[in-house]
Parts: C-alpha cells; sequence; structure tokens
C-alpha cells in the first residue's frame, strides 16, 4: 500500500549419403551439448558444458545450479525461456531477471532440505524481475531477511509464483506492479510491514491456496480489475484481506474483484508498519475482509471468524483517508466509493468484539458506512450488522 506522496529448407536432390550422416550427426551434437552446470565457487570452472539427458519438451533443466554456486550467474548464462534448476541450500544473493521465459526451479534434498534465499547483507530485493521478465516462473523457493521484498515484479506479465514461502523481507512478500496475467498459489508471507501478498496495479490475476500471516496486511489487491482471491487462509495480520482504491497512483480505477472461499480469522495483530510509510499505517486492526472504494466486488462463500473489529466492511476509502488524517480533495484523482458490491453466502462467527479507539463505526460482522450505489447482501451467516438492514440483493 503506497503513499499518497510517495508517488511510475532446401530442397538437396542429390547429396551423397555420407554428407547426410554428417550433417545430422553435426545437428544432433549441438542440440545434446546444451544443459550447463552452475559449480560452487572454488571449482576448475564456473560454468560448463554437459549431454542433456531429455529433451526440452520433458522439461529437463537447461541450467542446474548445485549447491554452493550462483543462481545469478545461471540467470547471467541462461537463454530466454531456459529452465533453471537449483539444487537445495542456502544461497546468499540478490537474483535480478531481465530476460522472458525464465524458470527458476527450486529442488528438495534428501531431508526435505529447501532453496533458501538469504540476504547477503543489504540488498533491498530477494528476486527482482523487470520488465522484459514476461512468462517468470519461480518454483519452491524460500525467500527471507531482505529490506524492502521477497520478489519485486514490474510490468512482467503471465508469471507463476509457486510454492514460494518470504519471511521478513521488509515491507512486502511477494510484490507484482503493473502486470497482466498471473497466478500465484500455494506460496506464504510472514512478517510484513505492508503486505504478505499483495497485487498492485495489475489485471487478470489470480491468488489462491496462499498462507498470510503476522504481516499487517495479510493479502492485499491494490487499484486492479480482474482479479481473484480464492481458497486462501489469513490470519494473525492487521487486516486479513484489503481490497482497496487508493489516490495518488498511475492506475485510476479497481473492478471486478471476487474474493471466495478464504478462510479469514484471528487478524487482531497489533498495526506494527513504519510509521508515515503509507495507509497501512492506518489499517484498522481486526479487521477480516475489507473492500474499500473498489467497484464491482463480490465477496462469497467466505468462512470469517474472531476478527475483533469487522468481518467484511464495504467502506468509502474516503473513510481511511480521514483516519488517516487527510482532507477530501487528496482523493480528487479518483471516485472513492464501492459501487456494485456483492456479499453472499458468507460465514461469519464472532467478528466486532473488541473494536479499536478512535473508529467511527461500531463493530460487527457486517459492516457498510452507505457509500455507493448498487451494493447489496444476501444469505450470508452472521449475528451483528451495521446498519441492522443492509440491502438485499434481488
Amino acid at each position: 500500500m503506497k503513499n499518497l506522496l510517495q508517488f511510475s529448407q532446401p530442397n538437396f536432390m542429390f547429396i551423397k549419403t555420407k554428407w547426410v550422416f554428417a550433417i545430422v550427426f553435426s545437428i544432433t551434437t549441438v542440440m545434446i551439448g546444451c544443459k550447463k552446470d552452475i559449480l560452487p565457487s572454488g571449482s576448475d570452472e564456473t560454468l560448463t558444458q554437459e549431454t542433456r539427458t531429455a529433451s526440452s519438451k520433458s522439461k529437463a533443466p537447461d541450467i542446474v545450479v548445485h549447491a554452493g554456486g550462483s543462481i545469478q550467474v545461471a540467470v547471467d548464462a541462461a537463454n530466454p525461456g531456459d529452465i533453471i534448476q537449483i539444487e537445495a541450500g542456502t544461497y546468499h544473493e540478490a537474483v535480478v531477471v531481465n530476460k522472458p521465459g525464465i524458470q527458476l526451479i527450486g529442488q528438495t534434498g534428501s531431508a526435505n532440505e529447501r532453496v533458501i534465499i538469504e540476504n547477503p547483507g543489504d540488498e533491498e530485493n530477494g528476486i527482482t524481475v523487470r520488465s522484459n521478465g514476461d512468462g517468470f516462473v519461480l518454483k519452491n523457493v524460500v525467500i527471507q531477511n531482505f529490506e524492502e521484498n521477497g520478489v519485486f515484479m514490474i510490468r512482467a506479465d503471465n508469471f507463476l509464483l509457486s510454492h514460494v514461502d518470504t519471511k521478513n523481507n521488509g515491507e512486502y512478500g511477494l510484490f507484482p506492479l503493473f502486470c497482466n496475467g498471473g497466478l500465484m498459489e500455494h506460496c506464504s508471507a510472514t512478517g510484513h510491514t505492508d503486505t504478505g501478498l499483495y497485487i498492485g496495479q495489475s489485471e487478470n490475476i489470480t491468488l489462491e491456496f496462499n498462507v498470510a500471516f503476522a504481516n499487517v496486511n495479510g493479502l492485499e489487491i491494490e487499484n486492479c480489475s480482474n482479479v481473484t482471491v480464492s481458497k486462501n487462509q489469513s490470519y494473525d495480520n492487521v487486516c486479513g484481506i484489503l481490497v482497496v482504491l487508493l489516490p495518488g497512483l498511475t492506475t485510476k480505477t479497481s473492478t471486478n474483484i471476487l474474493v471466495s472461499n478464504n478462510h479469514v480469522y484471528g487478524n487482531n495483530h497489533i498495526n506494527f508498519a513504519e510509521p508515515g510509510g503509507g495507509f497501512e499505517s492506518f489499517v484498522p486492526s481486526g479487521s477480516g475482509i475489507l473492500v474499500v472504494g473498489v467497484d464491482n466486488v463480490t465477496v462469497k462463500d467466505n468462512n470469517i471468524s474472531d476478527n475483533n473489529f469487522v468481518g467484511i466492511a464495504t467502506v468509502s476509502t474516503l473513510l481511511l483517508g480521514a483516519i488517516a488524517g487527510l482532507p477530501p480533495e487528496a482523493f480528487a484523482d479518483i471516485e472513492p466509493n464501492p459501487d456494485g458490491t456483492k456479499i453472499q453466502s458468507n460465514v461469519l462467527i464472532n467478528n466486532g468484539a473488541n473494536p479499536p479507539v478512535g473508529i467511527p463505526l461500531p463493530g460487527v460482522d457486517l459492516l457498510w458506512d452507505g457509500s455507493g450505489t448498487n451494493n447489496c447482501w444476501s444469505n450470508n451467516h452472521f449475528s451483528t450488522a451495521y446498519p441492522s438492514g443492509l440491502p438485499v440483493c434481488n
């Protein structure tokens, strides 16, 4: 969540048989001699050639990084579309990817050791994927202790992040920005002062089967469109799931978000965002799912419990601004009210029992501040609501 003020084939009919054989042999030699090994530092050769044991169609790696080697050396040596296999071990380095179709695939050791990418000192990002990194794939790695972000991706379309665990990486665990098309699945995030699993100013993204805990925001969808957030677990954050439209950013609208079949519970962590860093420092503790200013959001079939402030809230971005002490004119570049929200078939239990001080709204299972148009609620299991007579979906 960014601060408002911080803000961009010839036909050879008569060739003799021996020449045909020579040509075929040459081509075959070239094709099988393309797998590379990245050896540990101190080896006689950093990069050696070795016979490929299977074709690329069978997903054999193009490059293998052995324990003690360098992932960045492998990326630098790779061709677009290469598969880089990483042996289990700890890699003290930051990695930058600026080629399309690169796949970084972590392997699990015999004793279930993982690939761990650890901050070597004062690096901001664990993995950075730049705008020519379309089709980037990252699987089965742990990224930890970087100063700003675990994985930062900008204008990297059609990505896949799968079984990526991020721990204590400053502000964000996973941070795709300005991306079109992507899947984040079976990932986890903990210990981030803004958001564990974040999608910013992007579209056509799916987040599913992820776990977020002990972050400020567990999962956040900010100024995005056409996003599905489904089958995730979010707990012990300040806010479990935040769907928000903020001012001062390049993308001015946000619409068509589906939040379904998630388990959101016990998000009562004290807000530990860096003071003055952005709106995240004003997110109320005890929040389950917050829909803030975004249009055409459907929240359905979620299980939401034990959040001290609210189970599901549908409110204007102006309300968040008021909590942050900003005047309405600071939101002039967006339409801040949520329109077309549908809250349907959710199970809400024991939310709102201990709302934070200073919030001008009560603690309840279902909350609406009255802003926006065509917002409705139906078939929810709940005990408390504000207002008591919420509009019913047709």
